[in-house]
């Protein structure tokens, strides 16, 4: 049986980003969007080796305000970081089996699904979207830090399987729609009916053909957009100048943490399972992927500490690393500009994680209370 190989993509565009890994000291790459964030007046950071916007200039509390115009209105992301693999041939849905938590046989043509990859010990090793594009031919979305361990680690796994897998990540930019009114925006600019949610499908926004899928990372409702790197420009601007304002990485992060999404490095490691992580959802009982013996063997004693989402009832903002007294940690937090009070992404105990539960907090030497709450922290629509 042929084994699965890993090459690259033929269809590259030249305007497409290096994915070369960036070694210590050397300079960001930059995403096809790079001088509309520029030219916008972006403050830029490095977030996994890519020079990408953290706010915008425009007001007094940038962050603050594009949040609230992804809950209430329209923003627009630029992903482009993003790392995509695809995986075609007879045996790419068993392959996929092996590789990833869920039920990938489920997954019919035009599906989306999430999914987490793991050690065999159950550590995950990163959380994934598939795209099932074609009857053998899938999508997978990775986080840009993990994008070259991922690609070594499905090859590694391999063996056997009537299978290609083809790095794409240069074939693609990648942009967020999200809000409110972001179908209806992008919706004036397609030239068909939108794909529904957790749903993928080719068409034409703004007079160029892309992926188009219905997820997000935001909690709001919106698109995905994958267009070739050399028409991101010309699709950023015209959705720009249709209404969707332009949101960094600051807001990414609020709005996540507000609908309780995990973000690898933080809620997702290799020291923790899916399990703890309530990711049990995504985790198939039957079947062989790497590490289901050893998630199935937590799910069925039961988690020594669990993820919780949790509230201050004190003035202060919980970050990463902030011991939860009594046992536990911190995981992400932030002054949330819906609730205006400090929330956070915490492990605690077991016995410590049911809703109302009493904790108490140590941000930087000060005891804070807090309470474990019902998750998300926001609903669709703010």
């Amino acid at each position: 049986m042929p084994n699965a190989t890993v090459v690259p993509s033929s269809s590259a565009s030249p305007a497409a980003v290096s994915r070369a890994p960036v070694a210590g000291g050397a300079v960001p790459q930059r995403t096809p969007l790079f001088e509309c964030h520029r030219q916008a007046g972006a403050r830029l950071m490095d977030f996994a080796g890519f020079e990408l916007p953290v706010h915008y200039a425009g007001s007094g509390a940038p962050v603050h305000d594009e949040h609230m115009a992804v809950r209430t209105d329209c923003g627009i992301f630029d992903v482009s970081h993003m790392g995509q693999v695809e995986a075609s041939g007879p045996e790419a849905a068993a392959l996929l089996a092996r590789l990833l938590s869920n039920d990938i046989e489920c997954l019919d043509t035009g599906g989306a699904q999430y999914s987490v990859m793991c050690r065999a010990d159950g550590g995950v090793l990163d959380d994934v979207i598939v795209y099932r594009l074609e009857q053998s031919r899938y999508l997978v979305v990775v986080n840009a830090a993990n994008h070259a361990t991922d690609v070594d680690w499905m090859h590694s796994h391999a063996d056997g399987f009537d299978a290609q897998l083809y790095d794409r990540s240069d074939s693609y930019a990648m942009l967020a729609v999200q809000g409110p009114r972001a179908r209806g925006l992008v919706g004036e600019l397609a030239d068909s009916e939108l794909p529904g949610r957790r749903r993928v499908g080719v068409g034409v926004v703004a007079g160029v053909e892309m992926l188009i899928a219905g997820t997000g990372y935001t909690g709001e409702d919106g698109v995905e957009l994958l267009c070739d790197p050399k028409d991101a420009a010309a699709v950023w601007q015209q959705l720009v100048s249709a209404g969707a304002r332009p949101v960094g990485l600051g807001a990414r992060d609020t709005l996540r943490i507000e609908a309780c999404l995990p973000l690898y490095g933080h809620e997702l490691t290799l020291q923790r399972g899916p399990i703890e992580a309530g990711l049990a959802w995504c985790c198939r009982e039957q079947g062989s992927f790497i590490g289901g013996d050893a998630v199935r063997a937590v799910r069925a004693s039961g988690p020594r500490e669990k993820l919780v989402a949790l509230r201050l009832g004190a003035p202060g903002i919980p970050r990463q690393g902030n011991p939860v007294v009594g046992g536990g940690e911190v995981c992400s937090g932030t002054m949330s500009p819906c609730l205006n009070s400090g929330i956070g992404l915490a492990y605690v105990p077991a016995q410590s994680a049911a809703v109302g539960t009493a904790l108490e907090i140590d941000v930087r030497g000060r005891i804070r209370p807090a309470s474990v709450v019902a998750r998300p922290f926001v609903k669709r629509g703010g």
